[in-house]
């Protein structure tokens, strides 16, 4: 089965195309990375999926529904981050993930020992009863994705999850990511920084002006020269479409 779907999508704010005919899928056990310049459209496109943002054409799937209106054992089962974490500014750091635990299905007594164990996987022991409020920027950004991905979702959306993190947190995230997709998760990320998803993604996808232009391969060599040979190439394309229009 596959996890997450983007079929055909596309989006516009105003005159600007931020998703050109976009078709993506993320299967079981697979860890799949969206790369791209600043304004390529991924964060869009994270959010088509995570059913925050309602695409003007195609369609949006995760685990076969609608994630604007997930049944609630589906979204038991799924786990994103798009943008700013939201948490709970009065709530501690503890509080908060056992909130995240009960909002996901989990009962009292099962949130409890996932909660610790969150606390101990994101490297927030220190900070286990500061309120979020009182958090740095790279320790909201490890409660979020703790809130995120507590209660070991069958599928996973994370924008830009290394954002402000420093790099023991980079390496946290980073096991974190691979380790669910191991364990059979569909796992989709957003990211600008190349030598850090080949690290963990099992494909490379370039999105460029809202739309898919190639793969790369992770373990491949000269990735970001050619990553900008297929922006450049991309770029060229329409231009010579426009050309002749």
């Amino acid at each position: 089965m596959t996890a997450l779907v983007l079929d055909d999508v596309s989006h516009a704010f105003g005159g600007r195309v931020a998703l050109d005919h976009l078709t993506l899928t993320v299967r079981p056990g697979r860890v799949t990375a969206l790369i791209g310049l600043n304004g390529a459209g991924k964060t869009t496109a994270l959010r088509a999926l995570a059913g925050r943002l309602r695409p003007a054409g195609g369609t949006a799937r995760v685990l076969g529904h609608d994630p604007a209106d997930l049944p609630a054992d589906v979204a038991t089962r799924f786990g994103h981050l798009v943008g700013t974490p939201l948490v709970y500014p009065e709530l501690t750091v503890t509080e908060n993930l056992r909130c995240a635990a009960r909002l996901h299905g989990q009962s009292v007594r099962a949130a409890a020992p996932g909660t610790s164990a969150a606390v101990a996987h994101m490297g927030l022991d220190p900070w286990r009863h500061a309120r979020a409020r009182t958090l740095s920027m790279g320790n909201h950004q490890r409660l979020g994705i703790g809130c995120a991905t507590l209660h070991r979702p069958t599928a996973l959306i994370l924008d830009e999850p290394t954002s402000a993190l420093d790099p023991q947190g980079v390496v946290l995230v980073r096991k974190l990511v691979r380790g669910m997709a191991d364990d059979g998760a569909a796992v989709l990320v957003s990211s600008h920084h190349l030598d850090e998803v080949a690290r963990i993604a099992d494909e490379i996808v370039v999105l460029h002006a809202g739309r898919d232009v190639g793969r790369l391969e992770p373990g491949g060599t000269d990735l970001e020269q050619r990553f900008f040979t297929m922006v450049l190439d991309a770029d060229t394309r329409a231009a010579d479409t426009r050309g002749r229009v």
